[in-house]
């Protein structure tokens, strides 16, 4: 008896193959798709992936929209790191109308982006752990990944989807608050860290399950357009922030860390340092921090403060053409990146001049290299797949948008 099964030419003999349906719903793969797995009992003989279950349509979404608009939308995109989202954003903008941020605000921005890079690393990192069987280390975590949270709440009164920050700077300075509990943090995490890291760095059971896990090489890695983490545990030193520095990173004093093997410890190793070089980043932007104004002045886009609309008609005015959406925007097309969580996030911006952006277009660093997968899993064990897809942080807000 034969079966077709779902991949075209294959079919199942006597049950000796089988398809299997790995998703969309399966609580192991950290997100709505699906992989369809051929398979010989344990071992993945071929892959199929599908995506578009939760496609929100957020470039089309962003040009209907006013700019300032826009950044709620791409808190949505990577939501375990909001902030570098909402940055990018306000980066790509800025270079559209010409705007030169204040040296304090693009020293704050660099703070929250990397506490947000800390915290999107310990999310993977810890689920790591959690496909390898080892609970322990991703509920001990968990709770400095609530401090960054209450970080945010002082910055901008939200948790997980932040909308921090506006084009031109920052909403408003840190508060005594913040300071207070940015002192604790930095004084507190590295030594939590540690203990974290001594739960499976060099854990034999956790080492034995990952080395060797979903391997790509950096040349076969640069083919598919990898950026981020995944590519420099390849072994290509790639940064953005290096590459192409923004919002001062080219005043800070860091390393980029890089795997040689490209498998899931790689991977897993590589977000580690991450996370140390983004504390000694933050370290240093608070330490230097320079003073002055927190946003330009441009008060075409950056909204004024309730107190001046309230007693102010410039100020009223001004709100008025900002949320209405009537502000003077030049006619260009730009591209800005950031170094995201998981790569190289672009915003490609078109406009003609109108209240919105003629076209969109975000550069997902999941949507590219999750395109790898199937390649990266086919021969591996069904164990080895969940292992391989944690350690690629594959994100389906951003994967999917």
């Amino acid at each position: 008896m034969q079966v077709q099964s779902y991949f075209s030419g294959l079919d199942t003999i006597d049950g000796e193959l089988i398809t299997l349906n790995l998703g969309p719903t399966h609580p192991a793969t950290h997100g709505i798709f699906q992989n369809v797995l051929k398979m010989d009992g344990e071992r993945i003989i071929e892959a199929e992936q599908t995506i578009g279950y939760i496609h929100r349509a957020f470039e089309k979404l962003g040009e209907r929209r006013p700019y300032n608009q826009i950044t709620p939308i791409t808190d949505r995109l990577n939501y375990c790191s909001s902030p570098i989202n909402n940055m990018g954003w306000h980066m790509t903008v800025e270079k559209l109308i010409g705007c030169e941020v204040p040296k304090r605000a693009q020293y704050m921005r660099v703070i929250m982006m990397e506490l947000a890079r800390i915290a999107d690393h310990l999310i993977c990192n810890s689920v790591i752990g959690v496909d390898t069987g080892a609970l322990t280390g991703f509920t001990y975590i968990f709770q400095e990944r609530e401090h960054i949270y209450d970080l945010y709440e002082e910055i901008c009164g939200t948790r997980l989807t932040t909308n921090m920050g506006r084009i031109g700077g920052m909403e408003r300075d840190f508060s005594p608050a913040f300071h207070t509990k940015m002192k604790a943090f930095l004084t507190r995490f590295p030594k939590k860290f540690d203990e974290f890291t001594s739960l499976l760095e060099r854990n034999r059971i956790f080492i034995d399950r990952t080395v060797g896990a979903g391997p790509i090489s950096g040349e076969r890695a640069l083919e598919y357009g990898f950026t981020g983490p995944n590519l420099r545990a390849a072994g290509v030193d790639y940064d953005v922030r290096v590459a192409n520095p923004y919002s001062s990173y080219e005043d800070f004093d860091f390393i980029i860390p890089v795997g040689e093997n490209g498998d899931t410890y790689d991977r897993f190793l590589v977000r580690q340092e991450e996370i140390r070089q983004s504390v000694r980043i933050i370290e240093q932007a608070y330490k230097n921090m320079p003073e002055g104004p927190y946003h330009a002045d441009v008060p075409d886009f950056y909204l004024p403060s309730k107190d001046d609309v309230y007693t102010k008609m410039e100020a009223l005015i001004y709100h008025f053409k900002i949320v209405m959406g009537e502000v003077p925007v030049p006619v260009g097309e730009v591209y800005h990146a950031v170094e995201g969580g998981n790569g190289e996030l672009g915003f490609y911006l078109v406009s003609d001049g109108g209240r919105q952006p003629f076209r969109l277009h975000f550069r997902r660093p999941c949507f590219i290299y999750y395109q790898a997968y199937p390649e990266m899993i086919k021969g591996s064990f069904l164990s080895d797949a969940i292992l391989t897809m944690s350690s690629m942080n594959v994100i389906a807000g951003e994967l999917d948008a």
